[in-house]
């Protein structure tokens, strides 16, 4: 089967909100997702990536990029050397999800050298259909259902589902 990026995005973001990550680290994490996918990186960095919440790199990755991005305001670039730990292929995953440009200029095994341009926007390539990924995106759903409100009648009281509202 094929998804759409933005299949995996929203896929990816309930998935990472199922598994316990707040709601900032869950949409980064659905956009670094879509780009993972996208082009052919390994789904098991994904799947690691969300068995190790509520904590690991899902909230560390974004952390370490925020740090550096603000320690480049005002400036027209920053280059910075930031641990990647085992997690490398994500973390360019995440640079590549980043509204403006940034580059890895250097790599050794647990750290990259970045630079980062925050006033000018990233280059975007159209990503073609994702495969491949059934089995992640099996796990994914499984873990999105976590955010789902139990169907019952306490639930319904309390404001859950379209009630009588719904009359399309």
């Amino acid at each position: 089967m094929s998804w759409s990026r933005a299949e995996i995005l929203a896929l990816a973001t309930k998935a990472a909100r199922g598994a316990g990550a707040p709601p900032g680290q869950a949409a980064q994490f659905g956009q670094a997702a879509a780009q993972h996918l996208g082009r052919g990186r390994s789904a098991d960095d994904l799947l690691r990536a969300l068995a190790q919440l509520p904590s690991g790199p899902i909230l560390q990755i974004p952390v370490e990029i925020s740090r550096v991005m603000i320690s480049a305001e005002g400036q027209q670039s920053i280059d910075a050397s930031v641990e990647v730990g085992a997690y490398a292929a994500l973390f360019e995953s995440y640079l590549e999800s980043l509204p403006c440009k940034a580059a890895i200029t250097a790599r050794k095994p647990e750290t990259f050298h970045i630079m980062l341009e925050p006033n000018v926007p990233a280059p975007r390539e159209p990503l073609d259909r994702i495969t491949g990924c059934d089995l992640a995106i099996e796990k994914m759903t499984a873990l999105a259902a976590r955010t789902f409100v139990p169907e019952s009648e306490a639930s319904r009281l309390a404001g859950a589902g379209a009630g009588l509202t719904d009359n399309d």
